[in-house]
């Protein structure tokens, strides 16, 4: 994968937007339990209030309050608040909001900060908790005595106090040594309680109850606090999709880019190569990482930018939020973690070596299918194709074997995080159900941990399936990389020189040997030859005697290993692979059409080619006849491979390519195999007729075809053997004699 970050630099900024994104998604995400958790605690428990600080109080109330307060919370209070009455206030909005302000005199919240609504968050709680106990136990003699001054040290109980005498008045003329040991009593039991939020939790009942004596709408104030929480939390769901969107937008248009540039860069450096790089690449392992293996790797990036940045995000931040809620259950998550971790490892310790196996034998699996549809007619013609069914099924099932044992370990993956979910979340129900039992949780709380639990589990699902991906796009991008660091072995020279003056096609072979890379031996042994311009060089000799071979070091598909090859004095491998190929016109020995049309094949090599000229090409290759038979003519429709031609049409079509380019040197690489005596016979004369001042290079079995030949070169076992024109090599050359008396049974000498 590093070795190929660098195709990520044009799209960095797309990567940044999109870890922007994610940042703000999670960030959204993370939030909604926080409000999921308030509609519990605050809008449903506490019907909306969400502070032990009430916005107004009655005098009367107030003065209960301050019972139990020492002089410092009392002014500390009295300074957070304003006394009105009916005569004294602005009794427009007060009498609105606080309809009980037209009988007694309330206090009223001053606009006060953060800061000072937390200081006086235990203070006002305490007292009220306080006061509504007293008034509850009043109200229900039947309860436990006196709330918070319930008996124990230093208390008393209310149903101890003779008829008619009012608890608060006994209490505020207590002396302060008989109330100090009450006081103590209940800041016990407040400290048992835990924080604030839980004091708020216990006061929101006396705050709610003190609203309804003031006249106010408690439904309304109830109902507001759930709407507004819950359309908060539908414009963070709304922010997190459209996040999403743009995300999977954005991220997808990464992937594609860079799909599609490594396939072009694939395909560039593939046509770079030499014989030699194609050797260690096969046809179809090139064709796999072109596709299935660029395929991988853009699903890769898709998942890499989604989840990379978004699924740490959630896993940490559902933690840390998680521990803030409540950190005394943080073992809860720490155990699902590592469960999770531990499963994780051990899948991808047994699934991580098969990926590049997998691959392998994908590239198998298309070798045989691809050697049995082009070789199809031979497999018909041999009758294997039970040989050829059973070849494919093994490549099948092995590639299939494998898949399904990753498929199998793999799957393991999805039911073992859905059974820690729900086992964290059982676990979270148990321990919080204590707490809240206990009064040291609200139940909003537990719920939200239990939602921050399972956005940690599925921040490592997420992270997981990403893992599942990265191995095996691991294998396919180093197998994409392997090919792009190929360097050729065949290059341009760093200071490459270029033809000089008129080109005339002077072709020299000077000491030229060759063996091909790996091998110990030459192929090619000393090889000396110059072929003239308005001359036919030909070359002839047994099977593997070198031909082909000598053929290809011509526009440098391989490089000579020794001596050298010149152009008009100019080795070859001092100009550009471009400028020596713009000089040759090459028919190769199996002649390949490309899908399209016959114009289009023609034009290959000039694609402003005139209509006059290709006619004059296929005059010359002698297609001018069977085109003209065709509906169509020119623009006939030619199939991959030209398998809807002949072989004998294919070759002329090929022929007919090559001299639309009208290159001053022509190489026919055994080009002429498939065509008929007569037509072989006016082919040769109208090359001569027409191409009289190119260098013509012909390689044939045939001896009729270059009987008349200026130069005919004899190879054996990859030496010159004989060198001359028909007549003095039938004369000098046993083994060109060998060859030409075994081709008159068949008239080949005719």
């Amino acid at each position: 994968m590093i070795r190929l970050t660098k195709y990520l630099k044009p799209y960095t900024w797309m990567i940044l937007l999109c870890v922007g994104l994610l940042f703000l998604q999670a960030t959204s995400d993370l939030t909604l339990p926080d409000y999921m958790g308030r509609i519990i605690n605050v809008g449903i428990q506490q019907g909306g209030v969400d502070t032990a600080v009430p916005s107004a109080i009655r005098q009367s109330q107030m003065d209960k309050l301050f019972i139990f307060m020492d002089d410092a919370q009392q002014a500390e209070v009295l300074s957070a608040y304003t006394l009105v009455n009916s005569e004294t206030a602005n009794t427009g909005d007060n009498l609105t909001r606080y309809p009980a302000l037209a009988t007694e005199a309330i206090y009223v919240l001053n606009q006060t900060d953060a800061a000072k609504l937390s200081a006086l968050t235990p203070v006002m709680g305490k007292a009220l908790i306080a006061v509504y106990g007293i008034q509850q136990a009043i109200e229900n003699p039947d309860s436990a005595p006196a709330g918070m001054m319930g008996g124990g040290s230093g208390g008393f109980d209310l149903s101890e106090l003779p008829d008619g005498v009012d608890p608060f008045t006994m209490l505020s003329s207590l002396p302060s040594q008989l109330l100090a040991p009450m006081m103590t009593q209940m800041e016990e039991r407040f400290a048992a309680m835990g924080g604030d939020s839980v004091i708020v939790q216990a006061a929101a009942g006396a705050v709610k109850a003190e609203y309804t004596a003031l006249g106010m709408d408690t439904a309304a104030i109830q109902n507001t606090y759930v709407f507004i929480s819950g359309g908060i939390m539908l414009l963070l769901t709304l922010f997190s999709v459209m996040c999403a969107v743009v995300v999977a937008l954005v991220s997808s248009r990464v992937a594609a880019g860079l799909a599609s540039t490594l396939r072009t860069d694939v395909f560039k450096k593939v046509e770079s190569f030499s014989n030699r790089e194609f050797d260690k690449f096969s046809v179809s392992s090139l064709i796999t990482r072109t596709t299935n293996d660029v395929n991988q790797l853009q699903m890769l990036i898709v998942l890499l930018i989604r989840l990379v940045i978004y699924a740490p995000i959630l896993g940490i931040g559902g933690i840390i939020k998680a521990v803030n809620t409540d950190a005394s259950m943080w073992w809860t998550i720490v155990l699902a973690v590592v469960v999770l971790v531990s499963f994780i490892i051990g899948i991808f310790a047994t699934s991580l070596p098969k990926f590049k196996i997998i691959q392998s034998l994908t590239d198998r699996l298309n070798l045989v299918v691809r050697e049995n549809l082009s070789g199809m007619m031979v497999v018909r013609a041999f009758n294997t194709q039970k040989f050829e069914e059973n070849r494919f099924d093994i490549a099948n099932q092995e590639l299939t074997g494998l898949n399904l044992f990753v498929n199998r370990v793999m799957v393991g993956l999805m039911p073992v995080m859905m059974l820690v979910m729900n086992g964290v979340t059982l676990l979270i129900v148990w321990v919080g159900s204590h707490q809240v039992a206990a009064g040291a949780m609200q139940v909003g709380d537990m719920l939200v941990f239990m939602q921050y639990a399972i956005q940690v589990v599925m921040g490592f699902l997420m992270m997981s399936i990403m893992f599942v991906m990265l191995p095996r796009a691991s294998v396919s991008a180093d197998r994409i990389a392997d090919v792009l660091e190929t360097e050729p072995t065949i290059v341009d020279t760093p200071t490459p020189t270029t033809f000089k003056g008129v080109f005339n096609g002077v072709l020299e072979f000077r000491n030229v040997s060759f063996h091909y890379p790996g091998a110990e031996e030459d192929v090619l042994h000393n090889i000396n030859f110059t072929a003239q311009p308005g001359q036919t060089t030909a070359f002839i000799g047994s099977t593997g005697s070198g031909k082909s071979t000598l053929i290809n070091l011509i526009p440098r598909f391989y490089d000579v290993t020794d001596g050298a090859i010149l152009l008009d004095g100019v080795d070859i491998r001092e100009v550009t692979q471009h400028d020596l190929r713009e000089k040759i016109g090459y028919v190769p020995q199996k002649a390949m059409l490309f899908s399209g049309t016959i114009h289009s094949n023609l034009s290959y090599a000039d694609e402003h080619a005139s209509p006059e000229k290709l006619k004059a090409a296929s005059d010359i290759a002698q297609a001018t006849a069977f085109i003209g038979e065709k509906t169509d003519g020119l623009q006939s429709e030619i199939s991959q491979g030209g398998t809807n031609v002949s072989g004998g049409q294919r070759q002329r079509l090929s022929i007919a390519r090559a001299l639309v380019k009208g290159a001053p040197i022509y190489i026919f690489d055994d080009s002429f195999s498939a065509l008929d005596f007569k037509t072989d016979a006016a082919l040769r004369a109208a090359l001569k007729d027409k191409t009289g001042d190119s260098t013509l290079l012909i390689v044939t079995q045939r001896v009729s075809t270059i009987r008349n030949a200026d130069q005919i070169i004899v190879l054996d076992q990859g030496r010159i053997v004989g060198m001359g024109t028909h007549d003095e090599l039938m004369d000098s050359c046993d083994i060109y004699q060998e060859i030409a008396l075994s081709q008159v049974g068949v008239g080949e000498m005719a």
